[in-house]
């Protein structure tokens, strides 16, 4: 066999092409909401959920309830529950996100240790696999693209104002609270869309990464975006190829594929774009009140 029909072989298999189509829908989607979540400082939040959804996914199937909705409403309780705790000023976020998200992840080892596994395999759920992708998880992953692209398109001043002034978005007729709760939406659906292929214990990573990696090479906010997102998408193609080929698991080598290129970008940047990323906060791309209060309406 050639070279050539050695790096094409995988494609001959259809279980590898749907986690090819799974993997890059994942990273875009993380890529995309990755830049909300590192802007926000909440990049913690990411790892956090993803554990607390992993309690959903154990208890969902004791309580004859689909995996998808159970967990899917369980994240997402999660994170409100942490946003009620944060608004209460008494409590910092990390340990609201601590306490909440750990105790989840506690109760669905417990559960899963008790009753045994009825869902997903426990280990593709902690490091992703490109095995039994199926066609139902792939249009779990294009609704919840879809729907993230579409909520930050239709609301996008009234986010990016929220992300960098929220008290001035909320003076200015935002309400912030909404907008927040509305990413936490977001983010608990691309988290329970993504955990099959990413795993439990490295999404966290693929919302964080290619968001830094945008920020150090421009400033514009709009850029960032389509940045982080593309490359998301392209570090989940290869890294679920690198994975089929090493036999690694997917989510493992999608977050390696990453994080080269982070080391790609500081070197031939000699450092300086991470000391652009240091300031993640100082962005000049910001709408302005009016048009802000008249579009939020």
């Amino acid at each position: 066999m050639t070279l050539w029909q050695t790096l094409l072989d995988p494609f001959s298999y259809d279980f590898f092409v749907k986690g090819l189509a799974a993997a890059a829908l994942a990273g875009a989607l993380c890529g995309l909401i990755g830049v909300y979540i590192t802007l926000r400082g909440m990049s913690y939040i990411g790892h956090g959920l993803s554990h607390a959804i992993f309690g959903g996914y154990a208890a969902a199937p004791l309580l004859g309830i689909p995996v998808v909705l159970g967990a899917g409403a369980w994240g997402l309780a999660s994170a409100l529950a942490i946003n009620a705790v944060t608004r209460t000023k008494r409590i910092g976020a990390d340990a609201a996100i601590g306490v909440v998200t750990t105790a989840s992840f506690a109760l669905g080892v417990a559960l899963l240790t008790r009753f045994g596994n009825q869902g997903p395999s426990f280990e593709s759920l902690l490091f992703g696999s490109i095995n039994g992708v199926a066609t139902s998880d792939l249009l779990l992953l294009a609704g919840a693209l879809t729907f993230a692209a579409a909520v930050f398109t239709v609301l996008y001043r009234a986010f990016l104002f929220s992300t960098f002034d929220p008290d001035v978005a909320e003076v200015s007729g935002v309400n912030v609270k909404r907008m927040d709760a509305l990413l936490m939406l977001v983010l608990s659906i691309s988290i329970l869309a993504t955990l099959k292929i990413i795993g439990v214990t490295l999404v966290a990573a693929t919302l964080v990464i290619p968001a830094v990696v945008a920020r150090m090479v421009s400033d514009s906010f709009s850029r960032m975006l389509w940045i982080s997102t593309s490359l998301g998408a392209c570090a989940g193609a290869v890294g679920m190829y690198l994975s089929f080929q090493l036999e690694i698991p997917s989510g493992t080598t999608i977050v390696l594929v990453n994080a080269a290129v982070f080391v790609a970008v500081l070197v031939v940047t000699r450092g300086r774009a991470l000391r652009r990323a240091a300031g993640l906060d100082d962005h000049v791309d910001l709408p302005v009140p009016a048009p802000l209060a008249a579009a939020s309406r």
